[in-house]
C-alpha cells in the first residue's frame, strides 16, 4: 500500500469508528421512537400496526401532566437561582485570584459528577438535620426541591460561563471604562453581551439536568408532588405500553425544538 493511501485508509477507518459509536448512541432513541408509534398496547417485534393514540393517552394523563407542571416550575426556578449564584462565582474565580480558587472551583463542579442516588441521600439527610435544628418544614416542600435542583444546575452555570469568560478579550472593557463607562456600566453593556452565549447555553442545560432529575427528586418530593420522571416510573410499576415512548418522544422534541432555536440566535457551538 502506496503512502499515500494509508492517510485515507486511517480516515475511512476513523470516520466508520465514529458513525458505529453515534449509531450506538443514538440507538435507544431510535427505538424508543418507534415504540411510541406502535398499535398494540404490549410491545411486540414485528409490530401490528401503528397509531397516534398513545400521544393523546400520553397528554391526557393526569400524573404526567401534574408532573410536568411541577418539574417546569421547579427546572426555571433551579435555573434562575442557579444563573443568579453561577455567574458571580464565575466572574470571581476568573478575574480574581482567589487563595482557594482550585478548591473552590472543584466545589462548584462536584454535583456535576457526584451519582444522583448519593447526592439525593446527602440532600435528605441535610433536610432531616435542617428540619429537626430549625423545626422548619424543610423536607418534602417545594422550596426544598427546589434548593436540591439549584445544586445541579450551578455546576453547568460556573462551567459554561468559566468557559465563555476565559476567550473574552479584557481589552474591550478596558476601551469602554476609558471612555467613561462605569463598572457596572461595562458590566451590563459590554461583559454580559459578550459572555450571552455561555449564560443560554448554561440555563438551556441546567433547565433540561434539571427537568429530568430522578434519582435526587426521588428522596425529596412531598406527599402529593411529583415530577414527570417519578410520575413515569410510577407508571411503569403497574403497565407497560407505548404511553411512556410517546410522553418521552414529546419530551425529546420540546428540548430539541428548545436547542435548534436558541442555537439559532446565541450560536451555542460557540461554548458547547
Amino acid at each position: 500500500m502506496s503512502a499515500a493511501a494509508r492517510p485515507s485508509l486511517s480516515r475511512v477507518a476513523l470516520n466508520g469508528a465514529a458513525c458505529l459509536s453515534l449509531g450506538f448512541i443514538l440507538l435507544p432513541l431510535i427505538f424508543v421512537t418507534w415504540l411510541a408509534f406502535f398499535r398494540q398496547e404490549i410491545p411486540s417485534f414485528p409490530p401490528e400496526g401503528y397509531s397516534l393514540k398513545w400521544f393523546s393517552a400520553a397528554a391526557t394523563n393526569k400524573p404526567f401532566i401534574d408532573g410536568f407542571i411541577l418539574s417546569l416550575q421547579v427546572g426555571v426556578l433551579a435555573t434562575l437561582i442557579g444563573l443568579a449564584l453561577g455567574v458571580p462565582a464565575s466572574l470571581a474565580l476568573v478575574r480574581h485570584h482567589i487563595t482557594l480558587g482550585p478548591a473552590v472551583n472543584t466545589l462548584l463542579l462536584l454535583p456535576l459528577v457526584m451519582p444522583g442516588i448519593v447526592l439525593g441521600t446527602a440532600l435528605y439527610v441535610f433536610q432531616i438535620e435542617t428540619e429537626i435544628a430549625t423545626g422548619l418544614p424543610v423536607l418534602g416542600s417545594l422550596g426544598g426541591l427546589i434548593a436540591a435542583h439549584t445544586l445541579v444546575v450551578i455546576p453547568w452555570v460556573v462551567r459554561l460561563v468559566t468557559a465563555s469568560l476565559a476567550g473574552f478579550d479584557r481589552t474591550i472593557e478596558e476601551a469602554a471604562q476609558n471612555l467613561g463607562a462605569g463598572p457596572l456600566t461595562t458590566f451590563w453593556r459590554v461583559t454580559l453581551p459578550s459572555i450571552r452565549p455561555g449564560i443560554v447555553a448554561a440555563g438551556l442545560f441546567g433547565f433540561v439536568t434539571s427537568f429530568g432529575n430522578l434519582e435526587m427528586s426521588l428522596f425529596l418530593v412531598g406527599p402529593g408532588r411529583t415530577t414527570l420522571p417519578i410520575a413515569i416510573l410510577q407508571y411503569l410499576e403497574w403497565k407497560i405500553d407505548p404511553t411512556v415512548a410517546a410522553a418521552s418522544l414529546i419530551q425529546i422534541v420540546l428540548i430539541a425544538v428548545a436547542m435548534v432555536v436558541t442555537d439559532r440566535y446565541v450560536k451555542l457551538s460557540r461554548v458547547v
